[in-house]
């Protein structure tokens, strides 16, 4: 008899999902701060729109459609490392008191997603296959 959990046969599909998943919810970040779009509610320094809202939108959408996912999501995941260490660590090192949580959540993810890829439901995986 199989240990296994009846689940464990789609963890690659799963995988997958979270990768997509991650990358959607990432891209809106970017969409906010450079077409403010949904309206973030309050301004936001230059040199964050300009540096981390490309990074953000152009960085979650190839994580989302798993092209170059690798690069992708090493990029995001230390611009997520900054973000923390920067801005939201720079009085109060624990997550919950600096409102970081987030950010260190992201950067954890991207940090798996850049090691473990793109997995099946990728354009990766596509292009992989037609070669």
């Amino acid at each position: 008899m199989s240990t296994k959990l009846f689940i464990e046969k789609y963890e690659q599909e799963v995988y997958s999902i979270l990768r997509i998943l991650v990358g959607f919810l990432f891209l809106w970040h970017g969409s906010q701060k450079l077409f403010s779009f949904p309206p973030a509610g309050h301004g936001m320094p230059g040199y964050i729109i300009f540096v981390a809202g490309p990074i953000e939108f152009l960085g979650g959408f190839l994580v989302m459609i798993g092209l170059w996912t690798h690069w992708a999501a090493f990029i995001c995941s230390g611009e997520m490392a900054y973000a923390y260490w920067f801005v939201h660590g720079t009085h109060v090192l624990l997550p919950i008191q600096n409102g970081g949580e987030l950010a260190v959540i992201y950067c954890f993810l991207f940090l798996y997603i850049s090691t473990r890829g793109s997995g099946v439901f990728s354009v990766d995986h596509i292009l992989k296959k037609g070669s």
